[in-house]
């Protein structure tokens, strides 16, 4: 994954109140291995919600299967 991909995530993060297949945007990418990305997710509004430090386990680029 890269930067600006749209992703979703494959398990909801209570915490964060962001539900399974909440869509974020990577505006960050990490250089740690394993990989892990910086999400932005936003509200209707472009209003930024919540930004979390995920990895690729917690997340599929949008438009792939779960």
């Amino acid at each position: 994954m890269d930067l600006y991909d749209v992703v979703a995530l494959r398990e909801g993060i209570p915490d964060e109140n962001l539900a399974p297949g909440a869509v974020g945007t990577i505006v960050h990418v990490f250089d740690h291995v394993p990989a892990a990305y910086e999400v932005e997710f936003a509200d209707s509004d472009g209003r930024t919600v919540s930004m979390v430090t995920l990895t690729t386990d917690q997340i599929r680029p949008l438009g792939t299967p779960s």
